[in-house]
């Protein structure tokens, strides 16, 4: 991105005020004292319909590495359900804060920055990705951020997401954002595409190879629509899982060399009590499952790496059909967080079960060039208006929601915009 002094911003009047409406837009670089924003509270967690709700609050101030970005999209995770709910924790027992705005991803422009930033200006056309850090320790400076004690993920262990007119992030980050997208595009996709890109990168020595094959769990959803791309532009092998036979020609179409539904299986949740009839009906239908696979990967191929986040329900299974010295490698438990497994499979065949966490910014601007360049989709399948913000989590929750990545409309007045310019015109 280009960083000179020229301007080339859009021009357009409109007047100073201490709160401007849901879409309409402030001078470029005013910041109003108020905003709007979907608020969470301690007293009121509970399922996202309830637990959000709309409030005028404190447009937040910054500090000297801190920038303020004018929301334009923000995209829909998990970890909003998660917020809402209180559920595994809540995120007021992290940051303290009185109210808490959600959202991990968003796309915006740069509307004021700290005085030590250096790399960004107003007007830059940004994407977010969620990872802070106090950047003062010894894995922030030569090691990895992500294993910092000041780790934190913006939006869930911060208190002031993406969901509200105006988020303060820290300027590290910021990337540059695709130009060929939408705005609601551009927000739908650095949360997921990062986590996957680092889940398969950045595990050494198990970094994805060539001709390797690949399980994806949720094969349709935000993380394994990722995953079965980033396998592809690797030169892997993906065998998609899914639950819907609605949504085999989707994840098909995207790559993936074949696709199981589990729903033809009856192996799942925590493992049966070794050495039961129970088990043995169990592994009975575990070791069909592995036949399935074989039979996308060839006879005797088990698959290289297990890509995990539905947790309880399928770890066990995964255990199992990842192949001799493989991995399986995990990044959340959306069927609940007991994983149970067989542990003679994993000391003998030493297998490796890898926890993974977002992603630093290295790989996150590494999978931001991917999208950049145009290797990659967003496959967003789904935009909310900013007053069905609720709701969109409601889908979530339930799993309602279309495969692909959801976005959610903030300052854009309507989807299908593109540039500052076309969101001026659009709100004329």
């Amino acid at each position: 991105m280009a960083l000179d002094t020229e301007s080339d911003l859009a021009t357009y009047e409109a007047p100073e005020k201490d709160l401007y409406e849901v879409g309409e837009m402030p001078p470029m670089g005013y910041v109003p004292r108020t905003m709007y924003a979907w608020a969470i509270r301690r007293e009121r967690h509970g399922e996202p319909d309830k637990s959000f709700q709309v409030e005028v609050v404190d447009t937040p101030t910054l500090d000297s590495h801190e920038v303020l970005v004018l929301v334009m999209a923000a995209g829909v995770n998990y970890n909003g359900v998660w917020a809402g709910l209180g559920v595994p924790i809540s995120p007021f027992d992290g940051h303290g804060a009185e109210y808490h705005i959600a959202g991990s991803d968003a796309s915006g422009i740069v509307w004021a920055v700290g005085d030590k930033v250096k790399r960004w200006k107003v007007g830059d056309e940004v994407v977010i990705h969620c990872n802070q850090d106090d950047g003062d320790d010894e894995e922030c400076n030569g090691g990895d951020p992500m294993f910092s004690p000041s780790q934190r993920i913006w939006g869930y262990e911060t208190p002031d997401g993406s969901f509200a007119q105006f988020t303060r992030v820290q300027a590290q980050q910021l990337l540059p954002r695709p130009k060929h997208l939408t705005w609601e595009e551009s927000a739908c996709y650095t949360l997921t595409l990062a986590t996957a890109y680092r889940m398969l990168f950045g595990h050494h020595p198990h970094e994805l190879k060539p001709g390797q094959n690949v399980l994806v769990w949720g094969a349709s959803g935000g993380l394994g629509s990722f995953a079965i791309q980033l396998i592809n532009a690797a030169g892997g092998n993906a065998v998609g899982v899914i639950s819907d036979e609605d949504k085999r020609q989707f994840v098909m179409d995207l790559g993936a060399k074949g696709v199981i539904n589990r729903k033809d299986f009856n192996c799942w949740g925590q493992l049966p009590t070794v050495n039961t009839p129970e088990y043995a009906a169990w592994f009975k239908e575990v070791r069909r499952f592995g036949k399935a696979i074989w039979d996308i990967t060839g006879k005797g191929n088990n698959v290289d790496i297990v890509f995990e986040h539905p947790g309880e329900a399928t770890f066990p299974v995964s255990c199992f059909v990842c192949k001799k010295g493989g991995m399986v490698v995990i990044c959340a438990g959306t069927t609940g967080f007991n994983c149970t497994f067989d542990v003679r499979y994993i000391w003998m065949h030493q297998k490796r079960l890898q926890g993974s966490h977002f992603a630093h910014l290295k790989q996150a601007a590494a999978a931001n060039r991917l999208m950049v360049e145009r290797r990659i989709d967003p496959c967003m399948s789904e935009v909310f208006p900013w007053e069905d913000i609720p709701g969109a989590h409601m889908k979530m929750l339930r799993n309602e929601h279309k495969p692909g990545n959801m976005a959610v409309l903030v300052q854009a007045p309507r989807t299908g915009l593109r540039t500052l310019e076309d969101v001026i015109e659009a709100g004329k």
